[in-house]
């Protein structure tokens, strides 16, 4: 397990000698020393990914593509290793982990491929005696910093693109969660991966490591996945050297459930939007919208799915739902149930926190509230835990004005088999992705981002790769 910052291809101590301890949500054992990194760490990074730069640069897409192909296949052939320190440090159960490691490696295999299909451009002269070429060209180093609740795959997003488009990067990892990064990290240098092109600052002063990034004139491009408090702070900071930022924020995703659903498969799909990572992810379900024809079977159903979940240490066999991260996480939770209670919801199954034999007090059972009402803090506000707050509607136009009454709009899901619907619905609901009768949208070749409060630029497809790549517009005369 490697615990030191890896900065020009080498692990190596914090300047300060400081270390800070990583401990499991689930029952807050030591999971390692690692070394606390600040601002002298982000600075020797940064120059780092800065003397790599103008080599990846020159390196041919077909040869830059031959690293990440092989870091692909290592991260397979180290996938249990992975998940085993993927569940240690965030708690989600090792099943969810597993698939996160697949997903992760994904971004590294689509876009090994991507780098290969950076074109450029000719342009038809007015002048018969010019030419006008449209260049694409690596921006510089990138920066990104990673959140906690995919410690995996929220690396591999952001270094996939960068990296293929010829930038390198400075990781600053959640400090909940280094040491994922720190074994992507490993298992580059393994692949081959030139010294310095790809850095990781782990340590607990985020705002100091932050602003080395945008204090560089080297760094061309920050990408932030976490909260839309601190995305608006990052966005602040990027003005003076007017950095390219991608920021992908918080989330208030809608599920709606119309009359001719297949209840079966909304259930199903509620589920698994819902209750992955225990609910702490910013594309999962927060408002569950169900017309009232089928409202009392829904939530019938849905209660009796919720109440058979297993609750438990992400690594004991069986979990299906893990710890939250922290005590703030579980009191914000706990928060959002008891306004709900108070202002007339009923609790169908859970809505304390779970009892879990050696675990730590931060689990809470998965919950069902009915009776919910837009006036309530869960339906106004991203609850990110595993709660399922139901509220009726009678209309599509009502559906339409719920969901979208909202700053946020990163992803919402609806349930529906009627064709002119699904058009209607997808382009009028005010997010950057819509799942029709899937629950589970992210993939690697598809643009993923939201509107709004919910963030700026994409990450995934052929739009991730054009995040790190400057236009370069040459008008050339050649007679």
């Amino acid at each position: 397990m490697h615990t030191n910052c890896f900065i020009g291809g080498a692990f190596v101590p914090a300047s300060s000698g400081r270390t800070f301890t990583v401990r499991n949500p689930a029952n807050d054992a030591a999971v390692a020393e690692v070394a606390d990194g600040g601002a002298a760490d982000a600075r020797a990074a940064v120059a780092a990914a800065a003397a790599a730069f103008p080599a990846w640069k020159s390196t041919a897409a077909i040869e830059r593509a031959k690293p990440l192909r092989r870091l692909t296949e290592l991260m397979h052939r180290d996938a249990e290793r992975l998940a085993d320190l993927c569940s240690q440090e965030c708690g989600k159960p090792l099943a969810e982990a597993r698939t996160e490691v697949a997903y992760g490696a994904s971004f590294l295999e689509w876009y090994a491929e991507e780098g290969k299909r950076v074109y450029g451009e000719t342009i038809p002269a007015s002048d018969p005696a010019k030419r006008l070429l449209v260049l694409r060209r690596p921006c510089g180093a990138a920066a990104a910093i990673t959140p906690w609740n995919f410690p995996i795959a929220m690396v591999t997003r952001k270094m996939g693109p960068a990296l293929a488009a010829g930038c390198t990067q400075v990781v600053k990892p959640a400090e909940q969660t280094p040491l994922s990064a720190l074994a992507i990290a490993a298992l580059a240098a393994e692949a081959g991966l030139p010294a310095g092109v790809l850095n990781v600052v782990p340590g607990m002063d985020a705002p100091a490591i932050a602003a080395c990034f945008f204090d560089n004139l080297h760094v061309r491009h920050v990408s932030f996945t976490g909260s839309t408090e601190v995305g608006r702070i990052l966005l602040r900071q990027s003005a003076d050297n007017v950095v390219r930022v991608s920021l992908e924020l918080g989330g208030h995703a809608p599920f709606i459930v119309f009359d001719d659903a297949d209840l079966d498969a909304a259930v199903a799909g509620a589920m698994a939007s819902k209750f992955r990572n225990a609910g702490q992810t910013c594309v999962c379900a927060n408002r569950f919208l169900v017309q009232r024809g089928v409202h009392d079977a829904f939530v019938e159903r849905l209660t009796a799915a919720v109440g058979a979940l297993k609750v438990g240490d992400g690594r004991a066999a069986g979990t299906q739902v893990g710890p939250m991260i922290d005590d703030a996480g579980v009191a914000k939770v706990e928060a959002h149930v008891a306004d709900a209670v108070a202002h007339g919801a009923q609790v169908r199954t859970g809505g304390t926190r779970a009892q879990v034999p050696g675990g730590s007090s931060r689990f809470f059972a998965p919950t069902v509230l009915s009776g919910v009402t837009p006036s309530m803090r869960c339906f106004r506000e991203e609850t990110f835990g595993p709660v399922a707050p139901v509220c009726a509607f009678e209309t599509e136009s009502d559906a339409l004005r719920m969901a979208n009454d909202t700053p946020y709009g990163l992803a919402g899901y609806l349930y529906t088999r009627d064709g002119a619907r699904i058009m209607r619905m997808a382009e009028e609901l005010q997010y950057g992705i819509v799942g029709v009768n899937d629950p589970l949208p992210a993939t690697a070749q598809a643009p993923f981002g939201g509107v709004k409060h919910s963030g700026l630029g994409r990450e995934g497809g052929h739009q991730g790769i054009e995040e790190y790549l400057d236009l370069r517009y040459v008008s050339w005369r050649v007679g």
